[in-house]
């Protein structure tokens, strides 16, 4: 089943993501490999014109056997270990398009 992981940043992020961004891009990447990777990306400070400024959180698409088993993975991000992420909301997701 797949399932949506939306990280909502800490103010002020950019310092932290970028330290702990190598460890969480690779756990991305496992999850690519595996072809359980839907889509990831970070959101954007809207009020910022360099993309690499500021963000304000993270979308994840991904498939795991329940939301149980997302949440875990969720948990291990080092995101959420480097203080990135203010919270974590993770909701069932159906693809409808394309």
């Amino acid at each position: 089943m797949l399932f949506s992981i939306m990280g909502t940043d800490v103010e002020n992020s950019l310092e932290k993501r970028m330290a702990t961004r190598t460890a969480h891009l690779e756990r991305l990447q496992k999850l690519n490999e595996e072809g359980r990777l839907i889509l990831a990306g970070p959101h954007p400070h809207p009020h910022n014109s360099d993309e690499f400024k500021q963000f304000t959180g993270s979308l994840i698409v991904a498939e795991f056997e329940s939301i149980e088993a997302a949440q875990a993975w969720a948990d291990a991000d080092p995101y959420i270990a480097a203080g990135v992420y203010a919270q974590v909301e993770i909701k069932p997701f159906i693809k409808a398009l394309p």
